[in-house]
């Protein structure tokens, strides 16, 4: 007879994937031969630029990259990434001290807590925000403290209204400029002030930079580190996933404090051997390469953004468009929570969308539409919506 094994405790505390149930109802009405819409998920539709592509290809047959790669990643991709942090945000960073080279940015989060964080040690995190923040947490058992995205603060944290105490015991603090799922901006100010609250209260930040390239009406996102002193308190997670659509590449890097990026290596030092060098030469060209299809990308989102924002308020629905990422961030109307209009538009619309209790307490009353379909497909789905008449 075959032993069930039983997970450990700490696999025990991980938070159930609260999307999963979503993707297999979208899935089932597929398998039932609908035309499901699916604008749910965070998955860029669109394929790596070509050049990026042709470098890959040249990069695989060097016998070099055939070799185990260096543990801490190769010394051109870090230098890369520290060109491209100078060229776009003017930050200066050291290549060997402050770069870490991550297998996807979701790594790194998850990491992230296992290396700073103690049994009983507190962080605090968005609400609502991007779930998988929490798995780290729960595998390193911390504990957690939310602060409120509301929209009467722009969707900003506002430290003013935090348990003073709260701070004072926070060890790391999760941010995400532009955000998922509010799709808000970071201003200069408010990074300004993160850092002033940082070094008050001796906490690590750790801002998710996932959606660097797509800001839209021709705002450019900030880096984190562009703030004086940013680097003393904490870093950023930047993946190529959405800027150059390279998401099943899974290649990112943090960048930032020194410590904190030798506690990364260290933890992956005993975990990993790096991503393949043919993968890191082509990241590298991504960087330093043409940056023509990185504007048009941020121009399609935002052409996509207005088509569906549009559509929508002609249907009767008051919604605000968003000022960055692929998604927007829409308050359900009067009478429905997220999670059964969610289930309303997915019944009788066959379009998915993300319910924002999914995201945390403070995501209800709202669903999150990726804007991660063509400008036809988006109308397709404002149609079938607008024809529910539920405004």
């Amino acid at each position: 007879m075959e032993i069930n094994f039983k997970p450990s405790t700490a696999l025990q505390r991980l938070p159930e994937q609260f999307f999963a149930n979503l993707v297999k109802k979208a899935q089932q009405l597929m398998h039932d031969g609908h035309d499901v819409i699916n604008l749910g998920q965070g998955n860029p539709d669109l394929p790596t630029p070509p050049h990026i592509v042709e470098e890959v290809k040249r990069a695989a047959s060097n016998p070099v990259y055939h070799k185990y790669s260096p543990f801490r990643g190769q010394a051109f991709f870090k230098d890369a990434i520290s060109q491209f942090y100078k060229r776009e945000y003017d930050v200066d960073l050291d290549p060997e001290r402050e770069v870490a080279i991550l297998s996807g940015s979701k790594t790194g989060l998850v990491e992230l807590s296992q290396c700073l964080l103690n049994p009983g040690d507190l962080a605090i995190l968005p609400d609502p925000g991007y779930p998988d923040y929490l798995s780290g947490l729960a595998l390193a058992h911390a504990k957690t403290a939310f602060m409120p995205l509301q929209k009467k603060n722009n969707f900003l944290p506002n430290y003013d209204e935090l348990n003073q105490s709260t701070l004072n015991q926070a060890k790391l603090m999760f941010l995400n400029y532009p955000n998922n799922p509010t799709a808000a901006m970071a201003t200069k100010d408010f990074f300004d002030e993160t850092v002033s609250v940082a070094k008050k209260h001796n906490i690590c930040v750790c801002h998710d930079f996932a959606y660097a390239a797509i800001g839209f009406d021709g705002e450019k996102p900030r880096s984190f580190l562009q703030s004086d002193g940013a680097k003393d308190v904490g870093i950023e997670m930047y993946t190529l996933s959405k800027t150059f659509n390279m998401a099943g590449w899974r290649v990112a890097f943090a960048v930032g404090n020194a410590s904190v990026i030798e506690n990364i290596n260290l933890i992956q030092d005993h975990m990993y051997m790096s991503i393949f060098g043919a993968i890191q030469q082509a990241a590298a060209h991504a960087l330093l390469g043409p940056q023509d299809d990185v504007l048009k990308l941020a121009k399609t989102y935002e052409m996509r953004r207005n088509v569906l924002i549009n559509q929508l308020v002609d249907a009767g629905w008051d919604v605000q468009a968003p000022s960055g990422t692929f998604f927007a961030w829409l308050a359900v109307p009067s009478g429905y929570t997220s999670q059964n209009f969610a289930n309303i538009l997915l019944e009788k619309a066959h379009v998915v969308v993300a319910p924002g209790i999914g995201f945390g307490e403070y995501g209800e009353g709202f669903v999150r539409i990726g804007l991660i379909a063509t400008e036809s497909r988006l109308r397709e789905a404002a149609l079938r919506i607008r024809k529910l008449d539920l405004f």
